[in-house]
Formats: structure tokens, sequence, C-alpha cells
């Protein structure tokens, strides 16, 4: 009986261990940011400025202002939880093709951004480079549209909800931390100790955009169950994409028919391009 004690007390003890690992480490599970860039949009042949954003907390962020000529409109671009911009140079040559100017910006911690990135920056940040393309650029709210892949979904429907765009693209994206997280650690008391939010499905409850949504029943990181309840939650007009592979390579794996669906339903709500 004692040794049987002594094992039941041995297992709390290591699960309470567990449970303080992730509650005070979790920052570590959510971000993975890298600080050297290994490419520029230059290495595809596009033209393109480095541009330096400041926020309202006073970070500074770096981004890629990659412009075509007589553009349809721009796409605020949000990447998700891994690498930083240079990683994500295979959109550009994408929306050049279907004639919009892109920002590609990198989240505070994340590339030659300042600070450490955070769910409340994170915001920060996209409401700072929606100030850049709106002030500096020039570009009205209505020629804008927000992509997010990922982690980037659940900030681009964030700023949906504060404001305008033409049309919001949420790209193989989780409805939220929590939901995933019960999914991932069903062993573990997720609802009590997770400290984001990122809650996309909440969010798309008060966006009034048309919404374009692209997941793939391969996803191994986040469920295919994820994007279909996102869409049943977007109001109309609203699309949905199946895309075919993992989580990191459904777009490339079907780029024709994404190129052409996609942007079909940018042109169609996007005030510029009619």
């Amino acid at each position: 009986m004692r040794m049987l004690l002594g094992l039941l007390a041995l297992f709390v003890a290591v699960y309470v261990a567990i449970v303080l690992l992730l509650y005070f480490g979790q920052s570590r599970l959510v971000y993975f940011p890298l600080q050297s860039i290994s490419q520029t949009p230059a290495g595809f042949g596009l033209d393109y400025t480095s541009v330096s954003i400041a926020t309202s907390d006073g970070e500074t962020l770096h981004g890629w202002w990659v412009p075509v000529a007589d553009a349809k409109g721009t796409v605020l671009f949000f990447h998700g939880n891994a690498g930083n911009i240079s990683h994500r140079l295979d959109y550009l040559p994408m929306f050049k093709r279907l004639g919009y100017n892109t920002l590609l910006l990198d989240y505070r911690g994340y590339g030659q951004s300042s600070g450490i990135p955070t769910e409340s920056g994170t915001y920060l940040d996209a409401q700072a480079a929606w100030q850049y393309v709106t002030e500096v650029q020039g570009i009205t709210p209505e020629q804008i549209v927000l992509y997010g892949e990922s982690l980037g979904g659940a900030v681009a429907a964030w700023l949906a909800t504060h404001e305008k765009p033409s049309l919001l693209v949420l790209a193989s994206t989780f409805t939220s931390v929590y939901d995933l997280a019960e999914e991932l650690y069903p062993f573990l008391p997720v609802r009590w100790i997770t400290r984001f939010q990122y809650n996309t499905l909440e969010a798309l409850r008060s966006v009034a955009c048309p919404v374009f949504i692209a997941h793939s029943p391969q996803d191994e990181i986040i469920p295919f169950d994820h994007g279909q309840r996102l869409y049943q939650a977007a109001s109309e007009p609203k699309q949905f994409l199946m895309l075919e592979g993992g989580h990191n390579s459904g777009f490339i794996f079907m780029r024709p028919e994404w190129i052409n669906t996609l942007g079909e339903f940018m042109d169609a709500h996007n005030a510029a391009a009619q």
C-alpha cells in the first residue's frame, strides 16, 4: 500500500511539474521566431522596399513593401508562428500575378523586428501595419485584403473586427488556442493554464467583410474541423477552398486552383478590381 501511495504521489508531482512547466513556458510552444533573413523578394525578380514601422508601444517592425503596376488592391500579409517573412516569399509571385501590392511584415521578435512576441503585441503590430498601408501608402480600406496563414489568421481576423478591409483570407487557421491545445494535450487542464487566446472563431462572429477560408483534410498540425467551424461562423459572402497536402504544403500542392479560386473571390469583393 505504501508503495502504491508513493507511486501515486510521484505521479501527481510529475504531473504538477509538467503543468507548471507548460504554464510558464508556453510562449515557447506558441512562437518560433527566426532572426536570420534567408532571402529577399529580389530573389524572385521582384522590386521591393524595406520598411520600418513603429508600433504604438515603441517597437520597430521590419517589413517589405512589394508594389505592382496598376494594382487592383493591396494584400496585408500576416504569417504563421515560425520563421519570418523571408520564408513566405512563395506567395509574392501569386499576388503579383493577381495584380495586388503586398506588405509582408514580421511581428515583434521575428526577423529584424524589435521586441518579444506576445498576443497583445501581435495585435498592436497588425494595427501598425494597417496604419502604414492606409496612411503612408495611401491605400483605402476597401482596397485592402487581410491575409493570414495559421496563427496569422487569428491576427488578421482580430484586425478585421477593428477595421473595414475589403475581405479576409484565412489559410490553415485554428479556431482558438484553447481548442487546439485541448486536442494536442487532452490529458492537461488547458482551459485553466492556457494564457493565450487567439480566438479566431469569436472574432469571425464580428467580422463584416467577405471571408475566404482554405484548409486541408490532411493538415497534420491544425485539424480540418477548425477550418470547417470557421467557415460556419463566418457571415455571407464567404467561400471555402478544400486544400490537399499538409499544413505547410497545401498552398504549393494546389497552386493553380488556389490562385484561380482566390483571385476570383478577391476581384469579386474588391471595389478597385471591379
